[in-house]
């Protein structure tokens, strides 16, 4: 088979990049996936009904919120569907983000083939149960396609939530086939068994380099996915993210729709950009917590002065949490830069290497930024920082 042509650069530096990702985030790189990044909810459902509605042999989805609106039952009627002709049907909702899941919704599923836990209920344990909690928005099929992202099931990814001027949150999910959506089941099922307390502490025990760990784009078939899972206390997405700025020549360009990022993080972004890349953050104008669009804006200035771009999205609430490095790092998942999202939550993110995917997740942060207002050393919302 033919390999893609790909920039002298990648083809020198193409090996680290799997390999570091190993050594940083744990995450083992894998060549020949089909990657397609899916804009906002509705085309994210559409894509995921169509997955679930096809399944032949299971179904994994692990979900933070889960609804039993419009949304969730149109989704509950598939897994439904898809237990009753024999298809292993598993559902994983996190208790925290699962309180707008009515019970009788739950038995429904339950009393029609689908495998449902409900992942740390409050109880008498470290916290009372109430952290870490499972963000993870996930579903594999057959084992081999995966969908992640910052989506989650429900109205508010459909039409959003305000009363007046309703519009659909903005949000970014991916879709993956190949040894990649393997990788994906294999967090599932580390998930799966902590819902069920029976996760082994031996599974922590530090693993052998992988085959993955010498892929160079160079030689290898597009696109390269790593599956970085962000568990307490690890730092994963965190050291990624160090390892891109180490690495980005160009540019970097994040959406994160919480964004409290620590001074490891902060020193990462502004000392790229005092290096000349270009370095730009995109966040809500309007928050679901509005006291986080408050903590935001006093970085504001330090991030600014240090040649950081700050733009706030003008529609009613940006969710996303992705970014494209250089255009040829591309990340879409879950984690948020701040603490609940890099140190304490589990989290899960892809990591594409592919520069096609690259342009087009640019290309796509660039039609968001004609959506936003760009905040400079001259606006109001500086003098509240």
């Amino acid at each position: 088979m033919a390999r893609p042509s790909v920039p002298a650069a990648a083809a020198r530096t193409g090996p680290s990049f799997a390999r570091g990702l190993w050594r940083i985030a744990a995450a083992n790189v894998s060549a020949g996936n089909k990657v397609q990044l899916l804009h906002n909810g509705p085309e994210a459902f559409d894509e995921m009904e169509v997955l679930i509605h096809g399944a032949r042999e299971s179904i994994a989805m692990e979900c933070y919120i889960f609804r039993s609106d419009d949304v969730g039952q149109r989704f509950g009627d598939a897994l439904i569907s898809a237990a009753r002709r024999g298809v292993r049907t598993r559902l994983l909702i996190d208790w925290v983000g699962g309180r707008g899941t009515t019970p009788s919704f739950i038995e429904t599923l339950k009393a029609n083939g689908v495998d449902v836990r409900i992942f740390s209920p409050l109880g008498w344990r470290a916290w009372f149960g109430l952290v870490p909690r499972d963000h993870r928005k996930l579903l594999v099929v057959d084992g081999t396609i995966g969908v992640t992202g910052g989506v989650g099931i429900g109205m508010e990814w459909m039409q959003g939530t305000t009363q007046s001027h309703r519009s659909q949150w903005r949000d970014t999910a991916v879709r993956i086939q190949g040894q990649a959506g393997k990788d994906m089941l294999g967090a599932f099922e580390k998930m799966w068994r902590r819902a069920a307390n029976k996760h082994s502490k031996r599974a922590r025990l530090i693993r052998k380099r992988p085959v993955g760990a010498h892929i160079d784009p160079a030689t290898h078939e597009r696109s390269l996915v790593g599956i970085v899972e962000g568990e307490p206390l690890r730092l994963r997405i965190a050291r990624a993210l160090q390892m891109q700025a180490i690495a980005a020549e160009r540019s970097i360009w994040i959406a994160s729709a919480y964004f409290m990022p620590s001074w490891s993080e902060y020193e990462s972004l502004t000392g790229a950009a005092r290096d000349g890349v270009d370095v730009r953050i995109l966040v809500p104008g309007q928050n679901d917590h509005p006291w986080v669009t408050k903590v935001t804006r006093r970085y504001y200035r330090r991030l600014l002065r240090n040649g950081v771009r700050i733009w706030e999205w003008g529609g009613e609430m940006m969710h996303a949490k992705s970014s494209v490095v250089d255009g040829r790092w591309t990340r879409v998942g879950s984690t948020d830069f701040n603490a609940m999202g890099v140190a304490v939550n589990y989290e899960l993110d892809a990591i594409v290497e592919d520069t096609e995917v690259g342009a087009e997740a640019e290309a796509m942060f660039l039609e968001d930024l004609d959506q936003s207002r760009e905040i400079t050393k001259r606006s109001r919302k500086l003098s509240h920082a």
